[in-house]
């Protein structure tokens, strides 16, 4: 079977694992603030928080936003289901903004036009949470001039986008977003088995998000509400949760983090030969934003004719091709639909949902499995 995506872990990768293992931490060490200046760095932002998933990382970025309930989050209905869920974890409510039908991103025409109803009736989004569907950014700085204007915070949800540019700078360096989150599952760009980050630019909101990652439990003299009994006192000044990345994780990432633009670059080369081979298909790719460069952590395809979906994709897999299908709307999941969601509220995701496959794409593809996975996409639209 040919898999949808693939982790890459060389033999030092496993030795800086191996090393952890043999040393004195195995949680709460060095080499999780290694791991997190290392990513700053590569950002080019101040301050990075590293939890135990992304999801994690939504969930205390909307905390240190102070989103609550009564406010408001807007993201987009192609995403995962954690960019919508992290508003209901801290008891907001949930809105939604339709795709680009060509860039299958957050669609700043939306954005707008909903921003200006929502500002007349009194209910605009505390939070926005535009989302890098398969590492390609979004209009960032069209996003945050309406930040500036209407008085949101933008959480970008970068979890396919770590690798990637926008207008010349680093996915995250916090020109355009209050906080960036990235994440490292195994078929991510770089992983650390499980694991996210978060980064940012205000120092405040980073220690708000290592506050709450961490049980509200703080050693800080200077934030504690009475006097320390002595080096082993601690207090609780907020209601946290266990979020903490381990040393072995944070090991695999900083070893991960060094071939970066390696595994980017190889993404981009089977990107280049997918385009060439599949021109011709009954089928679309993803546009291109314009001052962008695609992490490219997903190679996803429409197919012109969406009723042949379901027939494709067993085809595929029958042949050994591990494809899948991202993303289901969130909007149409139960859950939403319990919420007052329903099929034909937001038509451009729904639309590309209908067509949509998730071709392989990781850096240990080789050309002849392209071939293959190609080849056979094209048998199967023939039928």
């Amino acid at each position: 079977m040919i898999p949808y995506g693939r982790q890459n872990v060389s033999n030092e990768d496993v030795q800086a694992v191996v090393d952890v293992l043999r040393s004195d931490f195995l949680t709460q060490g060095p080499v999780v603030p290694a791991f997190e200046a290392a990513l700053a760095a590569w950002a080019g932002t101040q301050h990075a928080v590293a939890v135990n998933s992304a999801t994690s990382a939504l969930h205390v970025a909307c905390l240190a936003l102070g989103l609550g309930p009564g406010d408001r989050l807007w993201t987009v209905p192609n995403t995962f289901l954690a960019s919508a869920n992290c508003a209901r974890y801290c008891g907001a409510d949930v809105d939604f903004v339709d795709v680009d039908p060509g860039t299958w991103n957050m669609s700043v025409a939306a954005l707008t036009e909903r921003l200006e109803t929502a500002a007349r009736e009194d209910r605009l989004p505390k939070v926005v949470v535009p989302v890098a569907f398969a590492g390609q950014s979004c209009d960032m700085q069209a996003i945050r001039g309406l930040s500036s204007r209407y008085g949101f915070a933008v959480l970008e949800d970068a979890s396919h986008a770590v690798g990637g540019r926008y207008l010349d700078r680093p996915v995250g360096c916090g020109e355009y977003a209050d906080i960036t989150v990235f994440s490292f599952h195994p078929v991510k760009i770089v992983t650390t088995a499980e694991g996210g980050m978060a980064v940012t630019r205000d120092a405040r909101l980073a220690e708000a998000m290592r506050l709450y990652r961490s049980h509200g439990m703080t050693r800080d003299a200077g934030a504690m509400e009475h006097a320390s009994a002595g080096p082993w006192y601690y207090e609780q000044i907020a209601l946290g949760y266990n979020y903490r990345m381990t040393e072995l994780q944070a090991a695999l990432g900083v070893n991960q983090l060094k071939r970066l633009e390696i595994f980017v670059q190889r993404r981009h080369e089977i990107a280049q030969r997918y385009l060439a081979l599949l021109d011709g298909l009954p089928l679309s790719t993803q546009r291109p934003l314009a001052g962008t460069l695609s992490a490219l952590h997903l190679f996803p395809v429409r197919l012109d004719d969406a009723s042949q979906r379901a027939r494709v994709f067993d085809e595929l897999r029958a042949a050994g091709i591990g494809v899948n299908v991202h993303y289901i709307p969130v909007h149409l999941q139960p859950y939403y639909r319990r919420l007052g969601f329903g099929p034909g509220m937001f038509p451009d995701a729904e639309a590309y949902y209908a067509g949509a496959i998730s071709l392989p794409m990781y850096p240990d593809l080789t050309d002849a499995m392209q071939d293959h996975v190609v080849a056979s996409l094209a048998q199967a639209l023939r039928q």
